[in-house]
């Protein structure tokens, strides 16, 4: 599974908007055969800083996102809100999705 992070710091006048223009991005991408999952967070740190943490079942999946025509319109017009170049991490890691935390339940 390709599992990757990515935190996007977008213009302080642009924030509120980021999420509503991400969505159409986001819903095509959890469409795609290979999509794991493709999740958004807003820091509660940094109000303008957003991550996406997103897994592709292989590297083919991955590459068919990076290919896709709406990850290339989204390309496009994301350096308008953007305050700087994400920080990525990208990485190969085994299993296909997420796991249970061993050291965590809830209580009964």
């Amino acid at each position: 599974m390709i599992f990757i992070v990515v935190k996007f710091v977008v213009r302080p006048e642009r924030s509120e908007d980021w999420l509503p223009l991400v969505d159409d991005f986001t819903q095509a991408t959890r469409q795609e055969p290979g999509n794991v999952f493709f999740e958004w967070s807003r820091s509660v740190d940094a109000p303008n800083q957003f991550v996406l943490i997103e897994a592709f079942a292989s590297s083919d999946a991955g590459a068919a996102h990076v290919g896709s025509d709406h990850f290339k319109a989204a390309m496009a017009w994301m350096p308008e809100l953007i305050a700087e170049t994400p920080e990525i991490i990208n990485i190969e890691v085994p299993g296909e999705g997420w796991s249970r935390m061993a050291e965590l339940t809830p209580a009964p």
